[in-house]
């Protein structure tokens, strides 16, 4: 029975080395930078910034949008002509909270279409409402 499990211990041990020896060769992915309610504020007012709304509906009608935001259909499979045209233009996106993470999903899918300055913020509507920021009611 030792020797039965001895050799499944080796076979998985054996198992993750391999696994761990693929993933070396892969470059990880840089995370998004992140901004604060006050950077995004002082950034929209000075005209530097598109902040991007990837909540849903509900989060929207309850909590209200970052005035002036784009707002996207769907965090994951947005239509790219949503954004816009200027690749070179910085977005911040943002969603619910601290916990969401469908601004993190949005802003990666814009990095990957060319969208050179792409930023999220964490703090989100939650966090933009907390700070006495101004909302646009939907």
């Amino acid at each position: 029975m030792r020797r039965i499990a001895f050799s499944l211990a080796i076979a998985l041990a054996a198992t993750s080395a391999a696994a761990c020896h693929r993933d070396q060769g892969a470059a990880p992915a840089a995370a998004v930078e992140t901004v604060t309610v006050d950077d995004l504020d002082r950034a929209i007012a000075a005209g530097q910034c598109q902040p991007v709304d990837a909540n849903g509906d509900g989060t929207r009608q309850r909590m209200g949008v970052i005035p002036g935001a784009t707002l996207l259909t769907d965090h994951e499979t947005y239509a790219l002509d949503q954004l816009p045209p200027d690749k070179a233009k910085p977005l911040v996106f943002y969603c619910a909270n601290e916990s969401c993470g469908a601004s993190h999903v949005a802003a990666e899918r814009a990095r990957t279409a060319g969208y050179q300055h792409v930023r999220v913020l964490p703090a989100g509507i939650a966090g933009w409402v907390k700070a006495g920021k101004p909302v646009q009611k939907i």
